[in-house]
């Protein structure tokens, strides 16, 4: 089988992004140039290895640092990805170069950093929680910054990115309307998609439109809980987003180009569950108890 390119639709500039001044890890979001690409376009098969260069994998964190995410949220959170780095740098194959995004999303939208940043170089840079939701703005700069003339322009193939959405409370702008522009990008459309709810004010449901999917969305009420799905997804995700898979499990059969993006999102869903079932809940108490 021959190796996959995209090329994706149009996207538009989104206003709603401001720099960042919590720290000096954080970069100032600039401005892409728009493209007139308008298809994808696939050889055989999008997802096969490569022999002669290796195949680039970024992995997109969408984590929500409204106010409401203030304290032992937060602090968990925090100190989960500064763990979890050194997992995903064991994560993928020896052709498979591993980048990390991460998009915070308050009353403004914000990059940790300007471009996407290998796995081995990358630091975590601890967040602060202020302001509302805005989920529907982070959609749209994700939409705008996943083509290939912004932050998916490696010189190398690359599987679909893997989009991991994290946050405790309900959108406090539109974010149907974020949404409907994000479906209309390939990236999204074929990218693994997983979603953690935090807290009990999280809704499953609209975290469900976002990954297209029940089984992708799980939740978490304390500081263990977090720590495990977000370990959990990361991990899993990260590992079927840079397998190979031309073969149906189920019936031995080549699978099609959207066939095997389809494979891939199911057993991502089957993965999570079934690792989310047999995690230990402990004796942590719910970030949501009152004194």
């Amino acid at each position: 089988m021959s190796n996959e390119r995209f090329t994706e639709p149009e996207v538009k500039e989104n206003k709603n992004v401001t720099p960042s001044d919590d720290s000096n890890k954080n970069e100032t979001v600039s401005s892409a140039p728009e493209t007139d690409d308008s298809i994808l376009d696939f050889d055989d098969d999008p997802l096969s290895a490569t022999s002669v260069s290796k195949k680039s994998l970024v992995v997109f964190f969408l984590i929500d640092t409204s106010g409401s995410m203030k304290g032992k949220k937060m602090g968990e959170l925090n100190t989960v990805m500064e763990e979890l780095i050194p997992e995903i740098r064991r994560v993928g194959e020896a052709d498979t170069d591993v980048k990390v995004a991460v998009l915070t999303f308050s009353t403004e939208v914000r990059w940790m950093y300007s471009n996407p940043i290998p796995i081995e170089d990358f630091e975590w840079a601890r967040l602060r929680a202020s302001g509302v939701t805005s989920m529907g703005a982070a959609f749209k700069e994700l939409n705008h910054r996943m083509s290939r003339n912004s932050f998916l322009n490696s010189p190398s193939l690359s599987f679909a990115p893997v989009i991991f959405l994290m946050t405790d409370g309900y959108p406090s702008d539109d974010y149907k309307e974020g949404l409907r522009e994000l479906q209309t990008n390939s990236w999204y459309k074929f990218g693994l998609k997983a979603a953690l709810g935090i807290g009990q004010e999280a809704n499953d449901n609209i975290l469900a439109e976002f990954t297209g999917s029940k089984d992708t969305v799980v939740h978490a009420y304390s500081g263990g809980q977090l720590a495990q799905m977000i370990k959990i997804i990361a991990v899993t995700s990260a590992q079927i987003g840079s397998k190979s898979m031309t073969l149906s499990d189920d019936t031995g059969q080549e699978l099609g180009e959207e066939n095997v993006f389809a494979a891939k999102q199911k057993l991502l869903g089957q993965q999570i569950q079934e690792l989310v079932s047999t995690t230990n809940d402990g004796d942590d108490v719910p970030f949501d108890t009152g004194w």
